[in-house]
């Protein structure tokens, strides 16, 4: 049988694949063949769908600053920027900000960050905790050395919307998607141009391409890289997310960082929050399963100690979704493997890929396009430092 012939294959079709495919399909000057390959078109498992979908400015390092500050202005135009006809996507982005907060030992930290975020453009303020106290009342600053909290940029949204919103238009402008798993990859030679990779899929068909973008997430992305004889420090960690209502009112809570690395934000009437388990209780992972311990033993009480009023809960649906996690530093890995020519990297977010996705799609389109970034250099994130041991590293509070 003969492969169908692609100059360009994206493998996962969510928030990442999707971006990627519109950005190429927005661009004039592409002319190539894209398909996105995507297991699952039902997405329910996949982490565009179950994280908890946030956007953050507070970052150490200047281009994952530099990336959400282009991301929140994507955000807020997205209605014009990816409609199509006369629809026009919504993905409900509330700019409640986020509240790091820093204990004596963190507080350089802390100041250290903000000045970086500040000066990048960032509208991050420096709280003490007699201001925190003053603007969150319902807040317990006991051990709290300062705070920062974002004005604006900052915030949540409808990440299964935007995960939509791409794919919508990236159809509409005539990408085709394909439900399928990619089972196998092999590259073919390159002196056969057109057709660098052959990929098999789960139905038995073959599928050749030019160019191979990995974007398959957690749960492939590291397997067809090693097909390919990549070997990716990325591996699937499950993340639970809870959520629960309160008794007493907490008027204007941002999502809020604890000391402890446990996180609340508001969700329609009530909360969600979630946390990194400890080491011990983080192995890779592909299960689904809720561990409710986790809320009653690590979670609450850290929640009712920073907002008393989070005593009195009523606990609600709970789910667990994965972050495809470089354990090398736990930033993305992005771009071409010198070794595999055509080979384009688009993984290992930890938790970053929703906020990061309108940013690393163009960037990811500007290399299939141009060979380069064009617009916002992400070559600090290349698959290349992993070799050179050079990791990203982010300084934080908790």
């Amino acid at each position: 049988m003969t492969a169908r012939n692609y100059d360009v294959v994206i493998v996962g079709g969510a928030v990442m694949g999707s971006s990627i495919a519109c950005h190429l399909a927005m661009d004039p000057d592409f002319a190539g063949s894209v398909l996105v390959v995507e297991k699952d078109p039902s997405y329910r498992a996949c982490a565009s769908a179950l994280s908890a979908a946030s956007i953050r400015q507070q970052f150490s390092d200047p281009t994952n600053i530099a990336i959400s500050l282009y991301g929140i202005d994507f955000l807020r135009e997205i209605g014009t920027r990816l409609a199509v006809g006369d629809e026009r996507p919504a993905i409900d982005l509330h700019e409640g900000g986020y509240l790091f907060l820093a204990t004596p030992d963190k507080r350089p930290i802390l100041e250290e960050n903000h000045a970086l975020q500040t000066r990048m453009g960032a509208d991050i303020a420096f709280l003490e905790p007699r201001e925190l106290a003053a603007r969150f009342p319902w807040l317990n600053v006991e051990g709290i050395a300062a705070g920062c909290w974002g004005r604006t940029g900052e915030g949540w949204f409808d990440g299964y919307g935007l995960m939509q919103a791409f794919r919508k238009k990236a159809r509409a402008l005539g990408v085709p998607y394909e439900a399928g798993e990619v089972t196998m990859a092999a590259r073919e030679g390159a002196a056969r141009e057109g057709e660098a990779f052959r990929l098999t899929l789960s139905n038995g068909e073959t599928i050749s391409c030019g160019m191979l973008v990995n974007a398959a997430g957690a749960s492939g992305a590291a397997r067809l890289a090693r097909q390919l004889g990549v070997a990716l420090p990325v591996e699937s960690r499950k993340r639970m997310i809870f959520t629960f209502a309160c008794r007493e009112a907490v008027a204007g809570c941002p999502l809020l960082i604890d000391p402890s690395g446990t996180y609340v934000r508001p969700e329609g009437t009530g909360f969600l929050c979630g946390s990194a388990p400890p080491e011990e209780r983080d192995p890779e992972s592909g299960d689904f399963d809720v561990e409710h311990d986790f809320f009653d033993e690590y979670l609450w009480p850290v929640l009712a100690t920073r907002v008393p009023a989070f005593e009195a809960i009523k606990p609600g649906q709970a789910w667990a979704g994965h972050y495809d996690m470089n354990l090398f530093d736990h930033n993305a890995v992005l771009g071409p493997v010198e070794a595999v020519p055509g080979l384009l990297l688009c993984t290992g977010f930890s938790g970053h890929g929703l906020q990061q996705a309108p940013a690393v799609g163009r960037g990811i389109a500007e290399l299939v396009m141009h060979g380069r970034y064009r617009t916002l250099d992400l070559t600090p994130f290349a698959f290349a430092r992993i070799a050179q041991n050079r990791p990203v590293l982010e300084k934080n509070v908790v």
